[in-house]
């Protein structure tokens, strides 16, 4: 009797560890919520940027964007942010050079471009072109014709060539190509794309700071969010029923 009691403790905690593997499945990109002013968008982080994915990560998890301005925004080329300074700067404050005290390494990939939407990591002029600690950018950017693109090439780009899916984003979607190969692309906005034209349509002061302040937050996607957003991007329904949230238990948000 007793071996038979023991066998169906060990049988069930046996299945608990199983099915505890089987739903702490890990999401492919971590994805991020951003809250504006002027609307909300879904952020996903790139693999590829390994260095400037866990480092956003960890500011976005600890709050450190929450209620910071975006202090330079330039239209029809890119909006930033990030600056822990701008959280109680005065109004005609200089803005753009708060932050950690350390940089980030240059994660820069060729397939990894300036189209409209993506997120690139703001730095000064070092050598090295190492990212800042915390300031980044969104691209807005413009549609170029082939007859453009031909022209920066000669000039801007001294004549350096744009690959054809370089060409094809340019295009079609958009953005800023003189920036591919000098600033590191680390993630693409999923949806809400326009905030970025709204935040870019703002009235600036003579130091690109828009007139009225722009604030943001934050919110890091947990593990099952990010699973189900992946499951119904793949056509699939999400999981929300009582045995996921159960096994979720014994597995931890993040990811």
């Amino acid at each position: 009797m007793m071996n038979q009691h023991l066998r169906k403790i060990l049988t069930f905690v046996f299945t608990l560890l199983v099915g505890g593997v089987v739903f702490a499945k890990t999401p492919v990109f971590h994805y991020v919520v951003i809250k504006t002013d002027k609307g909300t968008c879904l952020l996903k982080l790139y693999n590829e940027t390994p260095k400037h994915r866990d480092n956003f990560v960890k500011l976005v998890d600890s709050g450190y964007y929450d209620s910071l301005l975006f202090h330079r925004v330039i239209h029809n080329f890119m909006v930033q942010g990030g600056d822990p300074d701008s959280r109680y700067a005065a109004e005609k404050q200089a803005l753009g050079n708060g932050g950690p005290d350390y940089t980030i390494p240059a994660e820069m990939q060729e397939g990894l471009i300036h189209k409209k939407g993506t997120i690139g990591a703001a730095r000064d002029d070092n050598p090295a072109k190492q990212s800042s600690g915390s300031q980044f950018y969104f691209v807005q950017g413009r549609v170029f014709s082939n007859a453009a693109l031909d022209s920066l090439e000669q000039f801007r780009l001294k004549g350096k060539k744009l690959s054809d899916a370089q060409r094809k984003a340019y295009t079609t979607v958009g953005g800023t190509p003189h920036l591919d190969g000098n600033y590191t692309v680390f993630g693409e906005l999923m949806n809400g794309v326009e905030t970025i034209d709204n935040i870019a349509a703002v009235k600036t002061d003579e130091k690109d700071r828009p007139i009225r302040d722009l604030r943001m937050s934050m919110k890091l996607l947990t593990r099952r969010e990010a699973l189900n957003l992946e499951r119904e991007a793949a056509g699939l329904p999400a999981k929300t029923g009582v045995l996921t949230r159960f096994f979720d238990l014994f597995s931890s948000k993040r990811y």
